[in-house]
């Protein structure tokens, strides 16, 4: 089976949820990673912290620099992720679509790439 990445877009700036809208999310999105434990589809996930927590870590002349993130620019950041295993990617796309329900927002999915065999 593939392996997808279903991740969760948070765009900075949008109003805040209320204390409701995140049980909600939070009960929505425990259920929906019991459902992909079931179906045998899943393989890990995790939220992430906002991006002022990120440190980009760079090589530059054989010098690594660190500096704090996050890498890119912009108001969209992944807020969270699951890596499901599915047979192609209309079953992914079937699973992005729970996960967007469970947690509200946006979840792009893509395909890891293939691990060449010996």
């Amino acid at each position: 089976m593939k392996q997808y990445m279903l991740s969760v877009h948070m765009v900075e700036g949008s109003p805040p949820r209320l204390p409701q809208e995140i049980q909600d999310a939070y009960q929505g999105v425990a259920a929906f990673n019991a459902d992909l434990q079931r179906a045998e589809a899943w393989v890990f996930a995790g939220g992430l912290h906002p991006p002022s927590a990120a440190t980009v870590v760079r090589v530059q002349a054989g010098t690594t620099l660190f500096t704090d993130g996050p890498f890119a620019e912009g108001k969209e950041h992944i807020g969270g992720f699951w890596v499901v295993a599915a047979p192609d990617l209309d079953a992914a796309l079937a699973w992005a679509a729970k996960a967007a329900q469970a947690c509200g927002d946006a979840v792009e999915v893509r395909p890891f790439q293939d691990i060449p065999e010996d």
